[in-house]
């Protein structure tokens, strides 16, 4: 039997159980309960006409009026006919969703992408490969989306809201998949259209070993008290390497602690690990607490003596993660930034000019890591991570507190190259042993050199 168990904050309380493969037309409607039939997954109601709209496959179906691309199809059918499903359907509904991503996954791929107009799309490796000859339709997509999210999914895009869930099936009793789902509203030849990208999660986080973390990084990422920050771009394995690291420290059987995490939406579980005196309790944003600082201030009523927070996005939660931090408890969370300069460049600058200098001493109090990451193709044809840290002992805090704001970055760029590991220092060690293409090795010198200029 394959169970379906996709994320629908705005569905059926319970979730969506579907019938076997042949007959999972039927599953679409409980995973959609303002669905009207069997075979459709449209909202009935106010949100019917914008759902309507969104999914019309009349002229306006950008798929239906381009003549196919005989070029495209032959370019696709020499060079990557090893990626091509082999039971592609005449027209994609929810029946053929699960027997898609079992396909995806079992080729390693760690994203799916489905857009109107376009094939579906998989990321192996870094690298694009289309898995289907014909190009989806608006109403294709969409019915993936209502399967995914609920029969209001389509309408919430053209509402001007993205979805952001996750989905889970079970094909088998002894096989799992879970996948961090996201849906967007775009234009595609003039007209509304919508794509979805699907993240694949590994269903148990990975050991610090299996990533490959060095000790020197090891012996300082689980501070007592204070804040790890982990950053780098969409995709970089910022979740992987803070799963990694909740795992380490949960499976410790001295740990004793009782660990929080906010996230949105949650990726990792931690059903299945050894956690002899560790309790982790996993809360979804939006789903169980409105916000990242709503999810902090929870936590300090909870008696936590870990508190991981997904992102730290904007100066609300930025100023909750430092509260938490300053009350003694080890915090952890995530920003979108490309380097350990970049990181306190963000940080001090999400805060008004008149709150700056203040917010400048908590921010520098309570720092205690940065590690950014990076993921680069690698000699053996997948990817490498690559690392820049720095550790920040009371010394090096105290000393930056005394530094002017002007001189405060260029003193972060001169700890980084003398105490800490850089992204060229740790590209050179890679690309010596043969790990990273000199191409690459290169791109993180001349940028190297650029950020140093800069700063």
């Amino acid at each position: 039997m394959s169970e379906n168990v996709p994320s629908q904050p705005n569905a059926a309380k319970q979730p969506a159980t579907a019938a076997p493969i042949a007959s999972a037309s039927t599953a679409a409607v409980a995973a959609a309960p303002n669905a009207t039939s069997a075979t459709t997954n449209t909202p009935t109601g106010p949100a019917a006409a914008p759902a309507a709209a969104i999914a019309s496959t009349a002229s306006h179906d950008p798929a239906t009026t381009v003549a196919p691309d005989v070029a495209r199809q032959a370019k696709i059918e020499a060079g990557e006919e090893k990626w091509l499903y082999p039971q592609e359907p005449f027209r994609f509904d929810a029946t053929n969703l699960n027997p898609l991503l079992v396909f995806s996954s079992n080729l390693k791929a760690s994203d799916i992408t489905f857009q109107t107009g376009e094939s579906v799309i998989i990321e192996v490796h870094g690298k694009l490969h289309k898995v289907t000859k014909h190009a989806l339709t608006q109403t294709e997509v969409s019915d993936i989306l209502n399967f995914i999210y609920g029969g209001n999914g389509a309408a919430q895009l053209l509402s001007g809201q993205d979805v952001d869930t996750f989905y889970e099936m079970r094909p088998t009793r002894e096989e799992r998949f879970r996948y961090r789902v996201n849906g967007t509203a775009c234009q595609v030849a003039g007209h509304n259209a919508i794509q979805i990208t699907m993240r694949t999660i590994p269903l148990q986080p990975p050991t610090v070993q299996q990533l490959g973390i060095p000790k020197e990084l090891l012996d300082v990422i689980t501070p007592r008290d204070g804040v790890v920050y982990v950053t780098g771009p969409t995709g970089s394995g910022k979740s992987t390497l803070l799963a990694a690291v909740i795992r380490s420290i949960a499976e410790d059987p001295a740990c004793n602690r009782k660990i929080l995490t906010y996230e949105a939406p949650i990726e990792f579980v931690y059903d299945d690990i050894n956690s002899v005196s560790a309790v982790i309790s996993q809360s979804e944003i939006p789903r169980h607490l409105p916000t990242f600082a709503a999810g902090v201030r929870n936590a300090l009523r909870r008696k936590p003596r870990l508190i991981l927070v997904g992102e730290a996005r904007d100066a609300e939660t930025i100023s909750a993660v430092i509260e938490a931090a300053l009350t003694g408890h080890p915090v952890y969370t995530t920003l979108h930034t490309v380097g350990v300069v970049d990181t306190v460049r963000r940080l001090v600058g999400s805060f008004p000019a008149e709150e700056r200098d203040g917010r400048t001493l908590d921010i520098l109090e309570t720092l205690r890591l940065i590690v950014c990451q990076k993921l680069l193709p690698s000699t053996d044809g997948k990817q490498v991570a690559l690392r820049e840290y720095l550790a920040f002992d009371t010394g090096m805090r105290e000393a930056l507190q005394d530094s002017s704001t002007d001189q405060l970055m260029i003193n972060v760029r001169k700890m980084l190259d003398e105490r800490g590991q850089s992204f060229l220092k740790d590209a050179k060690a890679k690309f010596e042993a043969g790990i990273l293409p000199e191409k690459e090795f290169r791109l993180i010198e001349l940028d190297a050199n650029r950020q140093a200029k800069h700063d």
